[in-house]
């Protein structure tokens, strides 16, 4: 399998546009709180990656929907994520007044955030899941597949990664650099979420795809 997907992944989740959550909600927890919180969110963006790549297509049986649908469907998803990346906000960042209110109070409380809103929806929303579920379908051998589920881990050591060193990126990077990092990604994502659209399209009307 080619490194497309993996590039799509990290456009999508971005884990560097959201260390400024990150920073925000472990605001006051100790060094071993804060290390817990690295760990169980990159290692649940990791199990929501594999997890979509290993039943999404069972699941899409289950209920009845054709691939080509969910293809223009997650295309649309991926297009509207990644005008909000070109406007400098998280492709995933769709939480609510309410859910950011409950996520203050659990940070208070020196709960864990690590996976509502760090994990889902800020790294691994439903664009994360449609995009994986889409390359699944064009797996084609078990090699594939599971090299799949490696690009999950390989995004959940880059969320460690980021989240670790979240405190030296804000001083280096600074709100504009990071703002410059999330429109770079939400290009590639725009270009790559219209070609997805075009697959889907092709297929359920192929006479979009014959020449004049």
């Amino acid at each position: 399998m080619e490194f497309k997907p993996l590039v799509t992944l990290l456009a999508v989740v971005n884990p560097l546009a959201i260390v400024p959550f990150f920073i925000h909600y472990t605001d006051g927890f100790s060094s071993a709180q804060r290390r817990r919180t690295i760990w169980v969110s990159s290692f649940s963006a990791f199990v929501v990656i594999a997890a979509s790549a290993l039943l999404g297509l069972q699941i899409l049986e289950f209920f009845g929907i054709s691939l080509a649908s969910f293809q223009v469907g997650g295309g649309l998803l991926l297009m509207t994520s990644a005008l909000s990346m070109l406007n400098a906000q998280p492709a995933e960042a769709r939480a609510n007044a309410a859910e950011v209110q409950d996520a203050a109070e659990r940070s208070a409380a020196q709960a864990s955030i690590a996976v509502v809103p760090l994990t889902i929806p800020l790294l691994t929303g439903p664009a994360t899941m449609s995009t994986v579920v889409i390359y699944a379908d064009k797996a084609k051998t078990l090699l594939q597949l599971s090299t799949l589920v490696g690009y999950g881990l390989v995004i959940g050591l880059a969320t460690a990664l980021c989240f670790a060193l979240a405190q030296p990126i804000a001083r280096v990077l600074g709100k504009t650099g990071i703002n410059v990092m999330t429109r770079l990604m939400g290009l590639i994502l725009a270009a790559l979420a219209v070609e997805v659209m075009a697959d889907g399209l092709h297929t359920l009307f192929p006479i979009l795809g014959r020449k004049i």
